[in-house]
């Protein structure tokens, strides 16, 4: 039996209409500039997001890493929050490899206001004291339940940054979740970054990638960070059609995912010892508590009975809709639950 993989939406499996187009590729080399796939799928993810220009990096925390880079120096500070999947996941890899200290703020729901904005910037005239360089929002946000950041909130921050002297990169690892849940294009999410990073390898289903996006400047200077990182490769065309699919067909099938994931944390909700949010269950990432046992033996007896997932606390797991699960799925993993639970 294989089992309904909730760990996350990065275990999804390329659609057949992906695997036909990596095979079909036409390819040349993408450090010298002249891979087609990748050329056109660069031209596309720019104007989604509204920048100048893209670049084709491995994963999302390299793509992160170099928006960091390419907005602060060393010895500079960027601002995120204390979730954040920079601060959180990305092993110190400002700090390790771009030599730039953050400075976490905690919120509410991952929602920077521009008053906290405001205030973690350091005095200019102290020399105790770090310069303040850039903020890094991101939308949606993982371990704050997959919310999506209200448009008038995203706008409002970075203008408080930029009013800063700050610089903006946007970890839109799930923008387009954010997109699909606010009815919006990308676009005017990623209006106020200087650079955004978004990823194909989540809810777009592709094998592997992200793109980073910015102004022409910004992208060279990513490049050069990119090979720096080992990040360069050749004819990547071979992933980069698997994007050019994604962005045309992957898209609005988000809205599967998260309506599965709503019917999932309602059902959640009612059975016994399950505490589960649902104002934060906007897009396709369900966090909820066991009280009556521990996350981990709780997903051992879920997992023998084919549903698997990981804990996020003592009591805590977090589900992931995705691509390759199905209304069917989510009832038969509440069966599941409520099984285990109720044994």
């Amino acid at each position: 039996m294989v089992p309904i993989d909730f760990r996350s939406d990065t275990v999804a499996m390329p659609s057949p209409e992906m695997r036909k187009a990596m095979v079909e590729a036409p390819l040349g080399d993408d450090v010298f500039g002249d891979d087609p796939t990748t050329n056109r799928l660069m031209e596309v993810a720019a104007e989604r997001m509204g920048k100048e220009a893209a670049t084709f990096v491995p994963s999302g925390t390299m793509g992160n890493l170099i928006g960091i880079a390419v907005n602060a120096r060393r010895g500079e500070e960027l601002i995120a929050d204390a979730d954040s999947h920079a601060f959180y996941y990305e092993t110190a890899g400002a700090a390790a490899v771009c030599g730039v200290q953050i400075r976490p703020v905690a919120t509410e729901a991952g929602v920077m206001s521009p008053r906290q904005v405001a205030e973690a910037v350091r005095p200019r005239d102290d020399p105790h004291q770090p310069i303040s360089a850039a903020v890094t929002f991101e939308n949606t946000h993982n371990r704050h339940g997959g919310v999506a950041w209200p448009l008038e909130a995203l706008r409002a921050a970075s203008d408080a940054a930029h009013a800063q002297g700050l610089r903006v990169h946007l970890d839109g690892a799930r923008i387009f979740n954010a997109a699909v849940a606010l009815g919006v294009p990308a676009a005017e999410i990623a209006a106020g970054a200087d650079t955004v990073t978004f990823c194909l390898s989540k809810g777009l289903a592709c094998p592997v990638g992200s793109i980073f996006c910015g102004s022409a400047e910004d992208v060279e200077e990513a490049k050069r960070w990119r090979k720096r990182l080992g990040g360069g490769m050749r004819q990547v065309g071979v992933l980069a059609a698997a994007g050019l699919i994604a962005l045309d067909q992957m898209v609005d099938r988000l809205a599967e995912d998260h309506a599965n994931a709503r019917t999932l944390a309602e059902g959640l909700s009612e059975l016994p010892g399950v505490r589960c949010d649902l104002s934060r269950v906007q897009t396709n990432l369900v966090y909820f508590d066991v009280e009556t046992m521990p996350a981990p033996g709780f997903l051992d007896e879920c997992a023998k009975r084919g549903v698997i997932s990981e804990p996020t606390g003592p009591h805590t797991v977090r589900f992931v809709t995705h691509y390759g699960i199905d209304a069917e799925d989510i009832q038969t993993a509440l069966k599941v639950c409520e099984e285990v639970l109720t044994a």
